[in-house]
Formats: structure tokens, C-alpha cells, sequence
């Protein structure tokens, strides 16, 4: 073990779950052994010993934890995750079965305290906001799929009444349920913002790279080209604050999850406020109470921002991306650059990265991510905040950093902190008035009170300093 006692009792005591697996913590007064990341009442420093393994924890006469199943992860199995996933694929694909949060109570075994612990911590949900979501998406479904009349889907999906259907489903997807019927047969659709929305915010995403080459920004019109499937195409926004009319000459179904995406319309951005009043943190919230973080139009694009943004400033980032999609990106009538599917990047060698700067490490990243992605090895339907923060972590390439940053802007989990990030950093010590900025640890303990909002506690830390958007 290449660590000292005292680095690995210092990570326990931060509950450091990415030292999970590289040693176990014994506890001498209880007789356990556990993962530095476990949740449970931390011993003294005399009452401790670490071990490499669970054999050798075991042989000094250790039990297993029963709080963090060290075994389990040492051998690569969570069977208390796969419990909630499981548990999770039946309510989507049943959501009619349960009438409320307290039936996936029931149905999972557990009490109703560590049902909320575990949603919470595997999916960044409550189980009532899970089901809600559920019911949205099969509603959805449902509608696209014929013409069942809106009562039947509504009662089928789980809804208590049309009138409850309708508020929800407008509110996550800014159509009503009728208008989302017919995006098969249009080419355009307006969705309704939310009140307050703060659309000079949203301004200020879209517009990041200001030379970018797969979207502009001109005055209210915005343009993105896009991938929809294996084709390119253009999607077109005209905003305004109260809705924004889309045109989507393709396929108006996938602009349209394209576009609620990038307006963050499905985040709880009024709990979050709520949350931030309670705590006595308002000035965090102050004029964009309403934000949200704007979400990329796949998530191979944001595995791209991802893997290119590492360890260098933002506008060599930008200039880096752009040379890729120049390089394997679909050029548009106007003007615009589809950005590559992952099979356009994946034929690449990594000298054709190198030629345009790219480090030779960051070009082998890039190439060999895509390539998992191609040969089926690397997916995220319906995978769970904790099986996907496994998945990424486990890619060459990808640090905590990189896999947060992605969960937030591509995978849309809603408490991510990208650890490390100096923006993230200067606004807490902006926000809480400390004279230098956190270390990671300190980040971790400041950042624990907004859970579960940390994703977007991150979006109103990154524009604490900036100046207000106009």
C-alpha cells in the first residue's frame, strides 16, 4: 500500500469514496471492517486499523460492515443497488402500479427512510419525483404511439385526473399533451418558459464559445447543428421570455427533447431557491432564482467537452473542439458544422489529433472513448447516478472531474459537483466570505448542505462572481 495511516485515516474521515477498493478501514471496538466512503459514525484514530484486502481484514477476526458491504464491492457486485435498479425499471415501465412514493415503499423491502436515502444517493431523486417523471415519459410515449384519448393515457400512466396530467406535463416539457401529440406532423412548436425564466442566463450558455462553429447566437435567433440519429440537421430558436418557437424541419420529437435540454426545463430550479432561502444563502440565488444548467445536445458531445476541457483554460478547449468537428463534422448549407457521430471520430489515428495540437495523450482519450462507444462497450439508457459515475470512472481518460461535469451537463443528474473546479471554488469563497479558496475536502463539507440540488448549487456558484447578463 503506498499511502501512510495517516493519509488513509484522513480519507476516511472525508468519507472518500474514491479511495473505495484501494484499502479497508478495521474498527477494533466494533469488529467490522468497512469502505473509506461509508456513512457510518466515524471511530478514533486509536481504535483503527487498514488493511488491503477483506481477506486480510477478515483473517484478523473482522465481520463485514453491513452499512457499506465492502465485500460486495471488492468482488464488483452492489446488490443493494441492483435492489433500487431493479426496483427503478419497475415503476418505469409500471407506473400505473404505483399510486404513490409510499408503494415503492412497499414494494422495496426497505423502510421508508432508507428508500429516500437510496434514491436519493443512486438516482439524485426522491421516489416521488422519480414516479413523477416516469409517468411523464410514459405518457409520453403513449401519446406518440396513437390515438388513445387523453383521459385513457393520463389514468394509464397513473395520473389521479386530466387536470393533474396536464399541469405536470406542461410543466416538464412546456407543451400540453395535445401539442406533443402532433410533433410527428409539424415542423415547428413554441414551448411555454416557466415564469421568471432567466433568459439572459440562457443567453450566456449558448453563446460560451463565441466562435463557435456548431451554433450562433443573433440577437433572439439561435441555430444549432445537430445529430439526429446517423443524420445532420438544423434546429432553429427564437426566444423570447415567455416561450421560444422552435423549428425543426427534421424530426420535431428529438429537437424537441433537444431543446428541453437545453433549456433545463425537467431541474427542480425552485427547490434549489427554496433550499438556498432556508439555509440563509439567498444572495446565492439573488436575480436568477429561476436558473438552470443548460444541458448538451448529446451525450457524446458532452464526453468530447469533457475529455478536451481537462487541465487547460477554457478557450484553448473551445479552439480544440472546433478543430475536431472542422475536421470530422458535417458541413451545413448554412454555414453551421454538424459535429461528428462517434464513428467519425473513432476512424481517426491520433497523429490526425496531434496535427491540430492536441496532446498525444488527450488525442488517445478522445479516439479510444469513442471506440467503446461504437463497439456497443460504453452506453447510459437508463443507468442509475451511481452506476453511471462507476461506468465513466472506470474509462481512460475520465477523472472525477470530468465524470461530474458530464453527469450535470450531458446526463442531467441533479447532485454533481465537478471537485476541483476553481470556478466552483471561488464562489464559495466568494458566498460563504473565507480567505482563501476550499481545498477538496473543504468543498465536499461546504457543498454537502445543498444536496440534493448540488448540480445546480454548482450552475449559481460558476456566475457568483460573473457580471450580471443583460
Amino acid at each position: 500500500m503506498r499511502m501512510t495511516e495517516s493519509r488513509m485515516y484522513d480519507r476516511v474521515l472525508a468519507s472518500d469514496a474514491s479511495y473505495n477498493g484501494r484499502f479497508f478501514l478495521g474498527v477494533l471496538t466494533t469488529g467490522i471492517y468497512c469502505l473509506p466512503g461509508c456513512g457510518a459514525r466515524k471511530p478514533k484514530r486509536e481504535n483503527v486499523c487498514f488493511f488491503p484486502t477483506c481477506d486480510a481484514a477478515r483473517a484478523a477476526g473482522l465481520r463485514a460492515c453491513k452499512k457499506c458491504h465492502p465485500d460486495d464491492f471488492a468482488a464488483g457486485a452492489d446488490p443493494v443497488l441492483e435492489s433500487i435498479e431493479t426496483l427503478v425499471g419497475l415503476v418505469r415501465a409500471r407506473t400505473k402500479e404505483f399510486c404513490d412514493a409510499k408503494a415503492i415503499v412497499r414494494r422495496s423491502g426497505f423502510g421508508a427512510s432508507r428508500v429516500f436515502e437510496l434514491f436519493r444517493l443512486h438516482y439524485h431523486q426522491t421516489p416521488a419525483d422519480l414516479l413523477a417523471h416516469a409517468r411523464i415519459a410514459h405518457a409520453r410515449a403513449a401519446l406518440l404511439a396513437g390515438n388513445t384519448p387523453l383521459t385513457e393515457v393520463a389514468l394509464e400512466a397513473g395520473f389521479e385526473s386530466l387536470s393533474v396530467f396536464h399541469d405536470h406535463f406542461r410543466r416538464l416539457t412546456g407543451l400540453t399533451p395535445g401539442d406533443y401529440r402532433k410533433l410527428p406532423q409539424v415542423d415547428s412548436f413554441t414551448v411555454q418558459l416557466p415564469d421568471g425564466y432567466p433568459l439572459p442566463y440562457l443567453r450566456r450558455a449558448l453563446t460560451r464559445d463565441i466562435h463557435s462553429v456548431t451554433e450562433r447566437l443573433e440577437n433572439d435567433h439561435y441555430s444549432c447543428a445537430v445529430r439526429i440519429g446517423d443524420q445532420p440537421a438544423v434546429i432553429s430558436v427564437r426566444l423570447s421570455p415567455e416561450c421560444v418557437h422552435v423549428t425543426a424541419p427534421h424530426d420535431a420529437v428529438a429537437a424537441h427533447r433537444i431543446v428541453i435540454g437545453l433549456l433545463g426545463l425537467n431541474q427542480d430550479a425552485e427547490g434549489f431557491a427554496r433550499l438556498s432561502q432556508k439555509l440563509g444563502l439567498a444572495r446565492l440565488v439573488r436575480g436568477r432564482a429561476g436558473l438552470r444548467i443548460s444541458q448538451t445536445h448529446s451525450v457524446f458531445e458532452g464526453l468530447l467537452w469533457a475529455i478536451i476541457g481537462q487541465q487547460i483554460n477554457f478557450p484553448f478547449a473551445c479552439q480544440l473542439r472546433r478543430r475536431l468537428i472542422e475536421l470530422t463534422g458535417t458541413r451545413l448549407p448554412n454555414g453551421l458544422i454538424a459535429p461528428p457521430a462517434p464513428a467519425d471520430v473513432a476512424a481517426l489515428r491520433s497523429a490526425d489529433l496531434v496535427a491540430l495540437k492536441f496532446s498525444r495523450q488527450k488525442a488517445a482519450y478522445v479516439i479510444d472513448t469513442a471506440r467503446l462507444i461504437v463497439d456497443g462497450k460504453l452506453t447510459f439508457d437508463s443507468l442509475s447516478a451511481t452506476r453511471a459515475e462507476r461506468t465513466l470512472l472506470a474509462i481512460r481518460g475520465l477523472g472525477p472531474w470530468s465524470v461530474n461535469y458530464l453527469m450535470m451537463r450531458a446526463l442531467g443528474f441533479a447532485d454533481c459537483v465537478p471537485y476541483g473546479d476553481t470556478g466552483v471554488t471561488s464562489g464559495l469563497q466568494s458566498l460563504f466570505k473565507l480567505e482563501q479558496r476550499p481545498d477538496v475536502d473543504a468543498t465536499r463539507r461546504l457543498m454537502s448542505v445543498f444536496a440534493p440540488y448540488r448540480s445546480l448549487a454548482t450552475a449559481h456558484l460558476w456566475q457568483l462572481n460573473q457580471p450580471q447578463p443583460t
